[in-house]
């Protein structure tokens, strides 16, 4: 099976679907890498709505605060309970261990509107 598909904002967050009608979302490593090292991070609380380019938490480094905005509409399902004891991870694996939210998607067609890798790349080469 091929690994599911990753799609971006300009936000730099990242977007991946994890069932038909649910996402896991995070910070981009190119979002990490301008933050600095992350020492707090605030998520929005499970069964909280939220709403597509709205903040819906923030991300605290030793440079700055920034708000975390949501690039999806729907009810968050989970939080990363290790970001609590180790915020690191969103610097350490971005991408991986260092997810931050599980969203049920309101609208399953609405990642249509995010950019592909080719995409968030142009954006960021154009920075």
């Amino acid at each position: 099976m091929a690994a599911p598909e990753i799609k971006y904002t300009e936000e730099h967050e990242w977007v991946q679907r994890i069932s038909e009608d649910a996402v896991r979302i995070g910070i981009t490593d190119y979002a990490q890498q301008q933050l600095g090292d992350v020492v707090f991070v605030q998520l929005p609380d499970v069964g909280q709505q939220v709403a597509a380019g709205e903040s819906m938490g923030e991300v605290e480094s030793t440079k700055s605060v920034s708000d975390l905005y949501a690039p999806v509409t729907g009810e968050v399902t989970a939080g990363n309970p290790a970001l609590e004891d180790q915020p690191e991870l969103v610097n350490s694996d971005a991408a991986g261990e260092g997810w931050m939210v599980e969203v049920r998607l309101a609208d399953p067609d609405q990642l249509a509107g995010l950019l592909d890798a080719e995409g968030y790349q142009n954006l960021i080469d154009q920075g």
